[in-house]
Order: C-alpha cells, then sequence, then structure tokens
C-alpha cells in the first residue's frame, strides 16, 4: 500500500476501496444499513439506555466492513442516543505499521473520509503533549494506518458536531494510559474509543475458546490477563479496563464473533467483539 501525502495538513483516506466503500453515497447506505440492522436486533440492555447517564467507551473491532462491520454497528447504533452530547471523540489503536513505544499524534488538522473532513481537537492534543512525555507527534504512524480510519465513519454517521484526538498506541505501560484515560473523561462529553481485534489466525473452534476468555478477561476489568495474542490493540485495550476498574464504569458485551461467521473460511479466523462502557 502507498499511502498518500498530507496535503495542507489534512490525512487522507489511506484505506478507502479496500476496507469499506471507497465513494460517498455507497459508504454511507453501507454504514446506514449496517445501523439500521443494528437497530433491529433490540435487547434489554438497550432499552436501559434510557437511566445510562453517560457513555464512556465503546470497545470496537477495525477489519474490513465485510468481516467486523456488523459487529462494530451494535456499538455505533447505541451510540447514537448519545449524538447530541458527545461532542469529542479518543481514539486509541494499535500500530499495525510503524513500531511505537509510547503513543503518537498525527500533525493533522483534519482526517478525511469519503464521508467528509473531520476536525481534530488541536487545544487537546498540544496539551497532551504537554503534560504527557509518551505521547509524540508521528505522521508516518498514522499514514497508512487503518485502525482508527475505519472507525471514522461510523462516528460520522452517529454523531452530530465532534471533533476527534486519534492516538496510535505501541508499547505503553497501562497506568500511565489509564491516568490519561481518566484525566480525558472528566466531563461527560468526551467518547473513548478502544479499536481491536481479538485472536488472530487460528482455526474457527480454537479463536471462540479464545475469545471468550478474552470476553471475560474485558468484562472482568483483569487488564493483567490480556496478551497481544488475545488482542491486536491490547496495550490500549488494557489501559481502558485499567481506566475503569479505577472508576465505577461497568463493561457490556455488545458482539463476540469472528470472520468465520461473517466473510471468511473457518480454517484461519480473526475475532471480533464489541462492548461499551457505561455508568
Amino acid at each position: 500500500m502507498i499511502a498518500k501525502n498530507f496535503s495542507g495538513n489534512v490525512r487522507p483516506a489511506a484505506v478507502a476501496g479496500m476496507f469499506y466503500p471507497g465513494h460517498e453515497k455507497e459508504l454511507r447506505n453501507t454504514v446506514q444499513n449496517y445501523l439500521q440492522s443494528a437497530g433491529e436486533h433490540e435487547s434489554e440492555l438497550k432499552i436501559a439506555l434510557d437511566e445510562i447517564s453517560s457513555m464512556h467507551m465503546l470497545i470496537v473491532p477495525h477489519a474490513g466492513y465485510i468481516y467486523s462491520g456488523k459487529t462494530a454497528a451494535l456499538a455505533y447504533q447505541l451510540l447514537q442516543q448519545f449524538k447530541n452530547k458527545i461532542r469529542r471523540v479518543l481514539l486509541l489503536g494499535p500500530a499495525h505499521r510503524v513500531w511505537l513505544t509510547g503513543a503518537a499524534l498525527p500533525e493533522a488538522d483534519t482526517f478525511e473520509t469519503p464521508l467528509g473532513q473531520i476536525t481534530l481537537d488541536r487545544e487537546l492534543m498540544e496539551n497532551m503533549l504537554a503534560d504527557y512525555s509518551w505521547i509524540t507527534i508521528s505522521d508516518q504512524a498514522h499514514a497508512e494506518e487503518h485502525c482508527l480510519e475505519v472507525q471514522l465513519p461510523f462516528l460520522q454517521e452517529s454523531l452530530n458536531d465532534f471533533k476527534i484526538v486519534p492516538l496510535v498506541v505501541g508499547d505503553t505501560d497501562s497506568e500511565l494510559l489509564a491516568q490519561m484515560i481518566l484525566k480525558l473523561t472528566e466531563d461527560d462529553q468526551t467518547l473513548i474509543v478502544i479499536s481491536t481485534d481479538l485472536s488472530h489466525y487460528h482455526d474457527y473452534k480454537t479463536s471462540c475458546e479464545l475469545d471468550l476468555r478474552t470476553a471475560v478477561a474485558i468484562e472482568s476489568l483483569s487488564p493483567e490477563l490480556l496478551s497481544t495474542e488475545d488482542a491486536c490493540g491490547a496495550y490500549p485495550l488494557r489501559g481502558a479496563l485499567l481506566a475503569a476498574s479505577k472508576s465505577t464504569w461497568q463493561v457490556h458485551r455488545l458482539d463476540l464473533c469472528n470472520s468465520g461467521d461473517t466473510a471468511g473460511d473457518r480454517a484461519r479466523v480473526v475475532g471480533y467483539g464489541a462492548w461499551m462502557v457505561i455508568s
């Protein structure tokens, strides 16, 4: 894959047409269809959302939409109930292309998808760079990274007026991430999105067993039980779970499946899950 150069401080879409449709109309229809389908599967959990004070975090997959779009949509469909409340989204996902110690923000002012441009919260980003020495600037880490980009069309179709803070996370201490997350979510207008897939390239039965174990670790707020073999986004995920354990947040599973359930064979599958973290 050849990344496009940033132009005018815009980070252009790198995986449009590959991980998700590359044309505006098709992409909007695709995302809306996923969200509508998710809404048709109302559960007792969704009904209980009327009594929830805050949506703090979503944990969602980041594969191509044909593989994990249905799972991601279950989380974003619920987010629509907070579309006028959430004003900032802090996106955290693993660095697939560039090795990182710590985490990296981009230099860009906006991120672009076929649905339009999303403004970055530069003021907050500058504060983060000043407050956290383990956060740096790296356009290289963001240029070809798909794990945050694939979340953007779902956010564009689920929220109204919002800005983003995209953070690619490498080898980072969970305590540092937890303290940052807790600080940045002191207001109820900020949402954390943790982008992670689960087990990779096991057979279907093994994947189901491994991912169920991972789900239990997530739901019991046990970050110490998770490795990068369990979730490619283990570093940001562990930090997020540690933050939740330090607060009154509750984790609820929305879906757990793998590519063998959606659009792939069952010989070598990738696991996907979706959770919401609320209070």
